[in-house]
């Protein structure tokens, strides 16, 4: 841009509402800074600041212009720090937040993570509780299910699925549902949102509704815990995929419904929507999109 000069003098100019301290950060003389003020005006075709022999000050429309360049001033040290961070190495301490089921997908693809990149430290927080990114001190967060906060930038990680399970012996207790109304006759193993208390929809039905009279015979607060119970026979449970897949492979719980019962689900991973990304939260958010999630 031709008025970029002098849109820095204008923006230090406007800071400091005097030629010779905006000159003083410029390296320049006060002179020189308001022949280029005068030059950009000129240009313009405004007047963008009031001048006597003791003060200088905004005009109107000074003040508005100078909301826009501030901006754009901004937004070109972002970009030239991009470019910094990009050609740096690596490195540095990265604040995660993730569920506790969460360490079932991330650790097995962390190794290969950590030998790429052996210089960025992970601090890991398995909490269920929904906490807040920004007064928390995270670099990131990783949930699942719809995203509500427009502060945060976001990238999906890649879906999973949820699937009813039961133990063998519940299935020669009680044995299993054949239709999804059959499931009212049976005791369910319910997850309950720490954050909310509301307990968690199985979006079964046409439609994705949850199918009416299902019957509860334990809450939980932890997905580890309702896991648990449901491998001890306590009832059916509504799990997804990560969570129950090595019990499946083991026989220890069998599907119920089998096709029927699947429903989709979505994690993402989100950070604070800094016009700034680190080099060490980039390569973390595109490792962890290339690679969870990828056998589902």
């Amino acid at each position: 841009m031709d008025n970029l000069n002098g849109i820095v003098a204008f923006v230090r100019t406007a800071e400091t509402l005097s030629f010779v301290a905006a000159g003083r950060k410029l390296g320049i003389s006060a002179s020189a800074v308001g022949k280029t003020i005068a030059k950009l005006e000129h240009g313009l075709g405004v007047r963008l600041f009031h001048r006597t022999t003791r003060r200088v000050t905004l005009t109107e429309e000074g003040r508005l212009f100078h909301e826009r360049c501030h901006r754009l001033l901004e937004e070109l040290r972002d970009a030239e720090a991009m470019l910094s961070e990009a050609a740096q190495t690596p490195r540095g301490r990265i604040r995660v937040s993730l569920p506790v089921i969460g360490y079932r997908f991330l650790l097995p693809v962390l190794p290969a993570f950590s030998t790429r990149y052996p210089e960025v430290e992970l601090d890991l927080d398995f909490n269920d509780q929904l906490v807040d990114v920004v007064e928390g001190g995270f670099d990131a967060v990783i949930r699942s299910g719809a995203l509500t906060d427009s502060s945060l930038m976001s990238r999906r990680l890649g879906p999973f699925r949820f699937v009813l399970c039961a133990s063998p012996e519940y299935a020669t207790r009680a044995g299993l549902p054949r239709t999804l109304a059959e499931l009212a006759g049976h005791g369910c193993v319910r997850y309950r949102f720490p954050t909310t208390g509301k307990l968690q929809p199985w979006p079964l039905a046409q439609g994705g509704s949850e199918p009416p009279n299902l019957r509860t015979a334990m809450t939980c607060n932890n997905m580890e815990a309702l896991r648990g119970a449901v491998i001890a026979g306590f009832g059916i449970g509504f799990m997804p995929d990560f969570l129950v897949c090595d019990a499946l492979a083991c026989g220890s719980l069998v599907t119920v419904l089998g096709d029927l019962a699947i429903a989709p689900g979505q994690f993402s991973i989100l950070w604070p929507s800094n016009r700034q990304l680190s080099s060490k939260l980039r390569v973390f958010v595109d490792f962890m999109c290339a690679h969870l999630f990828q056998t589902v």
